[in-house]
């Protein structure tokens, strides 16, 4: 992996949906990130990586968007470099 660009901003949200096909197929999975300057970046994966977005994002891992480089980076999975920022006191 490459280094994170200087836009690369915590997430505070991740929102995914699945959107039905044509019968016996998989779908259509999307899902919304919204970092913590409330920008909205949409992601259309295949079932697939929708299966490994959904792990990262359920393990709790504090989580970090680069909508340059287009990449959701997990800390945390050994020792720690950033942590979760604290929730917003006014939601």
């Amino acid at each position: 992996m490459t280094g994170a660009s200087s836009s690369t901003r915590p997430v505070s949200v991740v929102n995914a949906n699945w959107e039905a096909g044509p019968d016996q197929g998989d779908g259509v999975f999307g899902f919304m990130v919204v970092t913590d300057d409330q920008e909205r970046h949409y992601l259309a994966p295949s079932p697939t990586a929708a299966t490994a977005i959904l792990a990262i994002c359920a393990s709790g891992a504090p989580l970090m968007w680069d909508p340059q480089a287009r990449t959701l980076i997990a800390g945390g999975v050994v020792g720690s470099w950033f942590e979760r920022p604290a929730p917003d006191a006014t939601t």
